[in-house]
């Protein structure tokens, strides 16, 4: 009897194994209930449970979209639209997500698509304003080079080599290049890749091919320029100048490199004629555009235009405040100040010595120049640098350090010593170098031993006094005191603190 009960109850238990389509119902309920993050979850449940079901893509694909996740929307809606080729409201957001991309023909041919299928429907005007934008710039845009998947795989490469993931990105352009050996546009996005991870040789190598291959190739040739321009070929660079000079772009494409990489080497005034030109025929461009804009503007002398373009930067990247064109000729900026010297920063950063490559890291951190060392693929190798090297370069980058952190409340007390140092002294000179340079010296030994740096003015004033000793220079410990707003016991407390801290060498 009891066999028979358990027989019972087991056919009578109900398998529950949720579905994609279960999932898909789940996040219809989150998105009517207000709940889009709760909603994401779902469908991406519901595509992992049914990969093929073209309007669950579909759903996901508009949620990455209103994401601005335009790679990953991309990726869905081809799928969905390998799986259902007619559907009209998947016709159209392959419209929507091209344009997106970048992939200007491919939204043409969809937008003309859906408006054939359903002339009147939901999205008609949608679909109009696509056709009535590439209408408008029809004439800018050059035929791209290659079909839409391989634009988007290239996309996919460059997102790659934004996020420093050039390994990616390489492997991703050679086995593009495999399939289509002529694609140029591969080729040098390719070579750039090989600059950023430090090989230039084979980055020249790349462009020089496409150049012989394909005579005149403007990226290659801007490429070429900003690769001697970084490796300070001076006589290259001009060679390459002169070329450039000669070129009447007409693509908006070319105008924008062009103008970006004249303004990258210092030809403002012409790369301010291509990229103003741009502007002026309407052209909306994305943070990069703006940024060029802003410093070919303002080093040309049109400081309005140059402050509206800095602006529409800032309201696509709020974190490029704080790098005006303009702040290089404030008193922040002082162009003779050696924080400002590109060469006197790149030299201590390749010094043999970790002291002099911190004290180089600090300067990055107050430079005009700090964007282009950053993004140097030569001048600051991450994976070589050392523990204190990267809280330096942490701080350069403007890392938001935790105070309740022991190790990094006294990094930050360490790092405010300079910072005291060059605001009393208003800007690095010459003179003051050695003064600096004693500082990291003392600063890699005491934080190797774990010091607190508990007082940093005093530590300044410390290291201001052992500097004018040092120089046989007249000064007395109450002068430093009252410079430094401290008393004269605590300036010796601290000046002894520091004594322990210098290297001596041993017989």
């Amino acid at each position: 009897m009891e066999k028979k009960r358990q027989k019972d109850n087991q056919t009578n238990v109900v398998s529950f194994i949720p579905t994609g389509d279960y999932y898909y119902k789940k996040s219809i309920q989150a998105m009517n209930s207000g709940q889009m993050a709760k909603a994401y979850k779902y469908l991406q449940r519901a595509v992992a449970l049914s990969p093929d079901d073209a309007m669950i893509l579909l759903q996901l694909a508009i949620m990455e979209l209103e994401g601005q996740r335009f790679e990953e929307a991309y990726g869905l809606l081809q799928h969905a639209y390998q799986l259902d080729a007619e559907n009209p409201e998947i016709i159209f957001y392959m419209a929507e997500v091209s344009g997106c991309v970048g992939i200007i023909q491919d939204a043409k041919r969809f937008a003309e698509r859906y408006l054939e299928l359903e002339p009147e429907g939901a999205y008609a005007d949608e679909a109009a304003e696509i056709l009535e934008f590439v209408a408008f710039e029809q004439d800018e845009f050059e035929e791209l080079d290659g079909t839409g998947e391989e634009l988007y795989r290239q996309e996919q490469a460059r997102r790659c080599m934004e996020k420093g993931d050039f390994p990616e990105a390489i492997a991703m352009l050679e086995a593009l290049i495999e399939e289509r050996p002529y694609l140029w546009s591969a080729y040098n996005n390719l070579a750039l890749a090989y600059f950023y991870v430090g090989e230039a040789e084979q980055a020249k190598a790349l462009l020089n091919e496409v150049l012989r291959e394909n005579k005149g190739n403007l990226h290659a040739l801007c490429n070429l320029t900003v690769i001697a321009y970084y490796e300070k070929n001076e006589e290259e660079l001009q060679d390459l100048l002169m070329l450039l000079m000669k070129i009447q772009p007409y693509a908006w494409e070319h105008r924008y490199k062009l103008g970006a990489t004249l303004a990258l080497v210092g030809q403002y005034e012409l790369a301010y004629k291509w990229l103003r030109s741009m502007q002026k025929r309407g052209y909306i461009g994305d943070a990069g555009f703006y940024f060029w804009l802003a410093h070919a503007a303002y080093f040309s002398g049109y400081e309005a235009i140059a402050k509206d373009a800095w602006q529409e930067l800032l309201d696509m990247d709020p974190e490029k405040e704080g790098f005006e064109p303009w702040r290089q000729q404030e008193n922040e900026y002082v162009l003779d100040a050696l924080e400002h010297d590109r060469d006197f920063i790149i030299e201590k950063l390749q010094s043999e010595y970790t002291s002099e490559r911190i004290f180089g890291l600090f300067l990055v951190s107050c430079s005009a120049h700090k964007q282009e060392i950053m993004a140097h693929p030569k001048w600051i190798d991450v994976e070589q640098c050392n523990a204190l090297e990267k809280l330096f370069l942490a701080y350069a980058l403007g890392h938001e350090f935790d105070m309740k952190n022991k190790v990094e409340a006294c990094f930050l007390r360490a790092v405010q010593v300079p910072e005291v140092l060059l605001a009393q002294y208003g800007k690095l000179t010459p003179f003051i170098v050695p003064m600096f340079q004693i500082w990291f010296t003392l600063c890699e030994q005491a934080l190797v031993k774990n010091y607190r740096f508990t007082n940093p003015n005093a530590l300044a004033g410390a290291n201001d006094y052992l500097f004018r000793s040092a120089r046989m220079l007249n000064v007395t410990k109450k002068e430093i005191a009252q410079q430094y707003n401290i008393s004269v016991a605590t300036l010796s407390k601290y000046i002894d603190e520091m004594l322990t801290f210098l290297p001596y060498s041993q017989d």
